[in-house]
């Protein structure tokens, strides 16, 4: 689904570029209904949906087997709101919810025999709020390609951090807020009526996200030096 989406995402915008460079017929789209152009604006508000993948990176106390990681794909809808620096640069907030779903297996190796024991399947649903700096290029006819990197946080709204059960009840707990930093890139697209972002985003965690198990030795973390998460964002903005 994820290598879908981004093989849609360029063709949309390499038939959208190679119309803007090459059509005789060059209208400028101010994306406002004929109201004045949506970039002259100081302040401009949207909204956006999308899909996610998220994994973990997990670092290890000892040379042991990995576990094995299958993401899935999930979902994504928020707000956006846009305040232009320049013509080239805009502050952008980015509240949004994420709802995905990961499931890991531990390998025999670390004592786990049955396929209850060795496999948990991790729900999360993410309010997620990045700060983003955009910097485009020169808007070429109705298209204006740009990068996006910034800052974020997330609570996990699924989390179980402070569920005293642990994996010897089969209970798979996270941290309940993590902290990201956010790579990323786009195509605006100028429509008569409005303007629309496809954007590709990987962000990474910063801080370890496990909750130990009580147990010190136990299989399912005691080997686990850190587990971050990491993600890629597909995000359609409508502006």
């Amino acid at each position: 689904m994820k290598k879908i989406l981004i093989i849609i995402c360029c063709i949309f915008a390499f038939q959208s570029a190679h119309s803007q460079l090459f059509s005789k017929k060059k209208v400028l789209n101010d994306a406002s209904g004929g109201n004045g152009q949506i970039d002259n604006n100081i302040l401009t508000w949207g909204y956006f949906l999308g899909f996610n993948s998220y994994d973990f990176k997990f670092t290890y106390n000892t040379n042991a087997d990995a576990i094995q990681l299958k993401p899935s794909t999930g979902f994504n809808v928020g707000l956006v709101g846009d305040v232009k620096l320049n013509n080239y640069m805009n502050i952008r907030l980015e509240p949004g919810i994420f709802f995905t779903t990961r499931n890991i297996e531990y390998p025999e190796s670390y004592g786990l025999t049955s396929i209850v024991e060795r496999n948990r399947e991790i729900k999360s649903s993410y309010v997620h709020i990045p700060l983003l700096l955009k910097i485009g290029t020169k808007r070429i006819n109705n298209i204006k390609p740009f990068i996006v990197g910034g800052f974020s946080t997330s609570l996990n709204l699924s989390s179980n951090q402070d569920n005293p059960d642990d994996n010897s009840s089969n209970q798979f707990r996270m941290k309940k807020t993590t902290y990201y930093y956010e790579l990323g890139f786009g195509v605006d697209f100028y429509l008569y009526y409005f303007k629309f972002t496809p954007s590709i985003r990987g962000v990474f965690a910063l801080n370890d996200e496990l909750v130990r198990d009580v147990d010190p030795n136990s299989p399912w973390t005691s080997n686990i030096q850190s587990m971050k998460s990491r993600g890629i964002f597909i995000n359609f903005t409508f502006q």
